[in-house]
């Protein structure tokens, strides 16, 4: 290391500086690092773009570039062609390296390639590191070792591994001093958000984490993950996605949680919080192996289903005005707050799918444009998932959405938060579709439900059928 080399460190999906592999090499290599972000618009002009996500992104940002600056640092941020500024920003700086951190998406895959094709066709070194996962996708794998499409094996394979520990951040950085835009506004790029967002940073996600850790909440996670009306989950997701906190530092918290436990109950929610994030990395690594999911089924002999194409259903279903209390809830929330409880996401996508009989691509880039969280391989997954055409299959799990509002918002809490028009019928009427009468309904002024339920579900498995044979 010279005492004046310098890296350009590039942000993508890793806003933070507490747990960052790349930055953390970055400083171990080189005296100087100069942050980087890049506004790339073949990102920001995508139809699955969600203002929701931009605005995170843009709040993350400026905590970013505050947070780079008391540290003697620096954060620019340019817009561009990737490949193209990030070769200017090297001539202009007299940078000897770029370090990223990787992506398992197609189009970050393709970006990254040509990226560190172009840098190192210059005389610049382009390096890369795993940290969006807590193992690289080609070291979980079967005796075969074929990639997993079944989630089971794939948690008993990935749990039995040490975990990497999390990275420090750097006390002081040095930069020179390069010419940045201003970090523009949601409408500069374009944008209009008047959803309810969650605070964005990285200090908000390490005050979230240590709160679910601190409140007990981590421990009562198995029984109170599945209700909607409660507050009984991480609610970092958004931070997971934008990488605005460490899934390192985030596992360590489990760690760090086990001589806390006190009972059954809190040992089976530990584990339980640790499958959730498995999930998260099985569905990586699924995209990941096959690529092709981003527009294809897993299960290929499904190509042939015969969906419906009523936009009116599906416009109603976006809008809350299914007339049935829990999906409406569900999809108000979805639109309020650009989240969705887990819970309520697998209740509308089996009705989307299984009740409406639409295609499950609809719902998913719906879902992509409107939560603040949306991620192409959690959300890609869960949609498969939740229409039977994925990895980890049962196509002939079917939610009853009265059932699911019984079981899961058992006093209407949920509903009547999100329905307020519903908020003075007796509880039964509440939760089931099928007691609330059209008289009932009108004077709310509340829809009458768009659909059966059974007759659509008895539809489906026919459907089913004649495409599996």
């Amino acid at each position: 290391m010279t005492r004046d080399a310098l890296a350009l460190l590039w942000h993508r999906r890793d806003l933070r500086l507490h747990d960052n592999a790349a930055l953390h090499m970055a400083t171990q290599a080189y005296a100087r690092v100069l942050g980087v972000f890049i506004l790339d618009r073949g990102i920001l002009d995508r139809a699955d773009t969600a203002p929701a996500r931009v605005q995170f992104m843009l709040a993350s940002l400026a905590e970013l570039q505050e947070n780079y600056a008391s540290r003697g640092g620096r954060l620019v941020v340019r817009q561009g062609q990737p490949l193209a500024v990030l070769r200017q920003l090297a001539r202009d700086s007299g940078a000897a390296a770029a370090f990223w951190n990787e992506d398992v998406e197609p189009y970050a895959i393709a970006r990254d390639r040509q990226v560190r094709e172009g840098l190192t066709a210059d005389g610049i070194e382009a390096r890369s590191f795993q940290d969006m996962l807590l193992h690289e996708p080609e070291a979980i794998a079967t005796r075969a070792g074929k990639p997993y499409s079944v989630y089971s094996p794939f948690w008993r394979n990935w749990s039995s591994r040490p975990k990497p520990a999390p990275y420090s951040a750097p006390n002081r950085l040095q930069a020179p001093d390069i010419s940045s835009i201003p970090l523009p506004t949601l409408a500069d790029l374009g944008f209009s958000c008047q959803q309810e967002l969650p605070t964005a940073g990285e200090s908000a996600a390490l005050e979230r984490l240590d709160q679910f850790w601190s409140s007990g909440a981590i421990f009562d996670y198995r029984s109170q993950r599945n209700l909607p009306a409660c507050d009984g989950t991480s609610g970092l997701s958004p931070h997971l996605r934008w990488g605005t906190i460490g899934v390192r530092q985030v596992w360590q918290a489990t760690v760090d949680a086990e001589p806390e436990i006190r009972s059954d109950e809190g040992e089976t929610s530990l584990k339980t919080w640790r499958q959730e994030l498995a999930w998260r990395e099985f569905y990586k690594h699924a995209l990941y192996h096959w690529p092709q999911l981003e527009t294809q089924v897993f299960q290929q002999q499904f190509k042939c289903f015969e969906w419906d194409t009523d936009r009116a259903n599906f416009e109603a279903w976006c809008s809350g005005q299914t007339g049935y209390p829990i999906v409406d809830a569900a999809m108000r929330q979805l639109n309020q707050t650009g989240w969705m409880h887990n819970r309520c996401r697998m209740i509308v996508a089996s009705f989307l799918t299984k009740d409406l009989l639409l295609d499950w691509r609809w719902g998913e880039q719906y879902f992509m444009q409107m939560l603040v969280d949306g991620d192409l391989a959690a959300n890609n997954g869960g949609w498969q998932w939740s229409a039977g055409v994925g990895t980890d299959r049962k196509p002939l799990r079917i939610f009853n959405p009265s059932t699911q509002a019984k079981r899961y918002d058992p006093e209407g809490e949920y509903i009547r938060r999100y329905v307020p028009e519903l908020a003075g019928l007796d509880l039964p009427q509440l939760l089931d579709a099928n007691r609330l009468g059209a008289l009932e309904r009108q004077g709310c002024g509340y829809p009458q439900a768009i659909v059966d339920h059974k007759l659509r579900q008895r539809e489906f498995k026919l459907r089913y059928y004649a495409c599996k044979s």
